[in-house]
């Protein structure tokens, strides 16, 4: 028997499942879902929730940010771009956690992307189009 303190994946997606049935645009239920997705490894019903969020929170850098780990994972590189580009023009600037994410991997292989990261960490106002 597990330990409460110890979780169950499984458990919390069908939690949130059940109450993103009664309340489909529950911010932090779709947060908590979408993230508990990737982690276990159900990319596309990822995506899935990413891509919802982005309709609900359309200047949520972190939103955005999350959008395009869900592109990378999937390979989606130019849509991977574009939503990151968007999280940079909404204020994400964690250059720092970017480059160290690994659900970006594909991502950071792209040079179109990394000589657009380049741009908009040495200049002076982020660029929105990558």
């Amino acid at each position: 028997m597990k330990k409460r303190s110890e979780s169950d994946p499984q458990f919390e997606i069908a939690f949130y499942e059940n109450v993103l049935k009664n309340s489909p645009n529950f911010i932090e239920a779709l947060v908590a879902i979408g993230d508990l997705y990737t982690k276990e490894g159900f990319y596309q019903k990822g995506l899935a929730v990413d891509e919802k969020l982005s309709t609900l929170r359309p200047e949520d850098p972190v939103v955005f940010y999350n959008l395009a780990c869900s592109y990378s994972l999937l390979n989606e590189i130019p849509k991977a771009r574009k939503a990151m580009s968007r999280a940079v023009a909404c204020g994400y600037d964690d250059w720092k956690h970017l480059e160290s994410d690994p659900d970006l991997l594909n991502l950071m292989t792209d040079s179109d992307f990394t000589e657009y990261l380049k741009s908009v960490r040495t200049g002076p106002k982020a660029k929105a189009n990558p």
